[in-house]
């Protein structure tokens, strides 16, 4: 798997600015992809980071790069508690709802709408993309249904450290040292 991919996809993760971030990645065997994500959890885990595969489709996998407390913590918001029951997931703990996830994932055609509330989006607009679609105020990383203002700055935020990892990694950083330790 490609390091630099990685930062490209998931730099605001790895910088604690978001729960987490999902991308694809062509691996030749299920076995790679295993081998290959097993060194990134032993690179990584000290810096509470984790990464799993959430499904695997003809040789590539869908990829999800977290924090686990950050998780924990977004997961146990009301209104995400409320959404996510609505969508089927007991949420005793977020260990519970990945694997609902997982299991959504990998047995029905469509994406999940609720999958933004792993990836850090304000449950606000999670809802509003599950309820009311083509109302938003704004679309950027996600649809923005809530307070633009707000997701503008997390953005502009993310996209500068999207560009600043990358250029570190350019000038010879290791993930190991780009990842923010938390």
């Amino acid at each position: 798997m490609s390091e630099e991919m990685m930062i490209r996809c998931c730099a605001p993760t790895m910088a604690c600015l978001k729960t987490g971030n999902m991308f694809n990645c062509a691996f030749e065997t299920q076995g790679q992809m295993t081998d290959d994500l097993r060194r990134l959890n032993q690179r990584l885990g000290h810096k509470g980071l984790r990464i799993l595969p959430l499904r695997w489709r003809n040789g590539k996998a869908l990829l999800y790069l977290y924090r686990p407390k950050m998780l924990e913590r977004d997961l146990r918001d009301p209104l995400a508690r409320r959404l996510l029951s609505e969508c089927g997931y007991a949420c005793e703990d977020a260990n519970a709802c990945l694997i609902r996830l997982i299991s959504r994932l990998r047995t029905e055609e469509d994406f999940p709408h609720e999958v933004g509330l792993f990836l850090g989006y304000p449950p606000a607009d999670v809802k509003g993309f599950m309820h009311r679609k083509d109302s938003y105020k704004l679309s950027g990383l996600w649809k923005v249904y809530d307070d633009a203002e707000s997701a503008l700055r997390q953005f502009a935020r993310c996209r500068h450290c999207t560009k600043v990892y990358l250029d570190c990694f350019s000038r010879g950083f290791t993930l190991d040292r780009l990842a923010v330790a938390r």
